[in-house]
């Protein structure tokens, strides 16, 4: 029996706890982290990694490496709705609808102007892995595989937890600061009496993963999911099945698939896995295929969210907190957003710059984002119920389904008619493949930042476009600069370790406020000047464009790239000024002599 001493006793070695452990080691915090398995999911599970999950990763030094093994955009920028990829009948192999997704094709121009960095698709059978070799890398986590909770207390100073290693037989004893719920809501959930609330049911899902050459029956390189819409199935989509590309090679010859199937949750067919190879084989109308099988998956889609995140010294976050129908690709983003933004927080309580009340404002933050994915999620999972409508399909009546099916297909006034409707209906995709706001447009109301009075800006309600803003608690818009003679984006411009002002002035009186504040707190703060003759040009005057501050107003960008202040025209008092933003910032009290 050993006894562990740490900051901070992560429990969950999924995509949320390996970030949490990444991102703490990067901002010296030690911390350990154990996992019950002893060995990263068989399983693909998420596999879309949005623009800002990308941001992260490049603060970080990952985002290289997964693009380097990941697919990119112009091999997964289509989804495609077809009646089958095999077969020879009259209405096989036909391509029903294709929608641009994540930023690919015509949508380039508006997401590269939003972000330095491109989504990508990388499935997390792959990325946990990458994850966990990078983790132990660093020096300051350490990771334990094959250990379970037992049970744990806590005090007003930590938690002291049971954990045993599942190959020895030993329990160990941990001692930490704080835990960090990254388990998926398994064990510390329940353990703290967290309420999930929302939808807890939709359908069973069963995940099929497995390696197949499918090249001969596409003709695109393009599209990273297939939905097969066909008279077979109740909806068309989810009631039938849907395709998903994995990679490592990135076009039609794909070496790895997902199929995705549905079922009641009283359906017993939905664990006669004999079944489902034949069932895909009549989907596809690939008779003939002979798939390795990698693994088979089974899971619920429900969209809930936790009714706290913070229980004490105990916090939640990922699937522990929020579980999204996988629609629009929000959980595992959500989950290494949320590691993000409490990292840093951490850190800057248990070096002792902030007060432990900083650590309630991620509750404050991330939990209405994660409301408002998870809400989203299931809007677009809602959407897929229009294509079975849109195509005529009706349950329980395979004949007039098929009837339908056949009018639309048809050569004929009629059929064209039907094709413009269908068109119409399924424009709502856009909602879910195109969300560019949704995903980069965060914007915090209550945490870790002053606001400064000004209205929120009016959202797009369908999530598409978005908008770049400075007013507090918004991600720092991107936009492209000069800087000791390379291009560096506006984000680059804050380190994973400190707050950074940027102004429109060289010379600026901000720059002693800074010092002096730095020293006051004991935290780092670096100051920008955008501007000619300055630390970084705009030369494209693309900042200038979106910064909404004059040349003498300053932002303080914290670090994770959230805005926490800004001032529009400057102060006549920079130093006054910014001791007391920071002071609310780090939650810290006046000391008053």
């Amino acid at each position: 029996m050993a006894t562990f001493e740490t900051p901070v006793f992560i429990v969950g070695g999924g995509g949320f706890g390996l970030a949490t452990s990444m991102f703490l080691s990067n901002l010296g915090v030690p911390s350990l982290l154990i996992e019950r398995h002893a060995t990263p999911s068989p399983m693909p599970k998420a596999r879309y990694l949005n623009q800002r999950t990308m941001e992260v990763f490049r603060q970080h030094g990952l985002a290289d490496t997964i693009y380097a093994k990941a697919l990119p955009i112009r091999h997964v920028s289509t989804t495609r709705w077809v009646t089958s990829l095999g077969g020879e009948g009259p209405h096989d192999r036909k391509v029903l609808y294709e929608m641009e997704t994540f930023g690919g094709g015509s949508l380039s121009a508006h997401y590269k102007a939003n972000s330095p960095c491109e989504s990508t698709i990388y499935p997390q059978v792959r990325l946990e892995p990458l994850m966990r070799d990078h983790a132990e890398t660093l020096a300051h986590g350490k990771l334990m595989f094959d250990c379970t909770l037992l049970s744990f207390e806590q005090d007003d100073q930590g938690v002291t937890a049971q954990v045993e290693d599942r190959a020895t037989g030993e329990t160990h004893t941990v001692r930490a600061r704080y835990m960090v719920a990254a388990d998926g809501g398994k064990t510390v959930g329940p353990m703290v009496g967290v309420k999930l609330e929302g939808t807890p049911e939709l359908i069973d899902m069963v995940t099929m993963y497995f390696r197949a050459d499918l090249s001969a029956y596409l003709d695109n390189d393009d599209s990273f999911a297939y939905w097969m819409a066909a008279p077979g199935g109740d909806t068309g989509s989810w009631g039938t099945g849907v395709l998903g590309k994995l990679g490592p090679t990135g076009d039609r010859h794909s070496e790895e698939w997902m199929f995705h199937f549905s079922f009641k949750s009283d359906d017993p067919e939905r664990f006669n896995e004999d079944k489902l190879i034949p069932r895909m084989r009549a989907l596809m109308k690939i008779p003939d295929l002979q798939p390795q099988v990698l693994g088979v998956g089974h899971w619920i889609v429900q969209g809930v969210l936790a009714d706290r995140y913070r229980f004490g010294q105990v916090f939640l976050g990922g699937d522990a907190a929020h579980r999204h129908t996988p629609t629009t690709g929000l959980g595992l983003n959500s989950a290494i957003q949320d590691a993000h933004n409490l990292a840093w927080k951490l850190a800057l309580v248990i070096g002792g710059q902030a007060s432990d009340a900083l650590l309630d404002t991620y509750e404050s933050e991330r939990r209405p984002a994660a409301e408002r994915n998870v809400n989203w999620a299931l809007f677009t999972f809602s959407n897929h119920q229009l294509t079975g409508a849109a195509i005529g399909l009706v349950p329980g009546d395979p004949q007039r389904s098929r009837t339908n099916f056949e009018a639309l297909l048809a050569d004929s006034e009629d059929g064209e008619s039907r094709r413009h409707r269908f068109r119409e209906v399924m424009k709502m995709h856009n909602t879910e493949y195109q969300a560019n706001d949704l995903e980069i447009g965060v914007q915090y109301e209550l945490g870790a930042l002053v606001p400064d009075g000004t209205p929120l800006p009016r959202r797009d309600p369908t999530g598409r476009h978005y908008v770049p803003a400075t007013r507090p608690g918004a991600r720092l818009p991107h936009a492209w600069l000069q800087r000791d003679g390379k291009e560096v984006s506006t984000q680059d411009l804050v380190p994973r370790d400190a707050f950074v002002l940027l102004t429109g002035r060289p010379l600026s009186p901000w720059v002693d406020a800074a010092r002096r504040a730095a020293r006051s707190f004991g935290v780092r703060i670096e100051v920008v000047s955008i501007c000619d003759g300055g630390d970084a040009q705009d030369l494209r005057h693309d900042w200038r464009r979106i910064r909404e501050v004059g040349d003498d107003g300053v932002l303080l960008v914290r670090p994770d790239q959230i805005i926490a202040w800004r001032t529009l025209q400057g102060h006549p008092d920079p130093d006054s000024q910014l001791q007391a933003v920071l002071r609310s910032v780090l939650r810290k009290t006046l000391q008053v002599a």
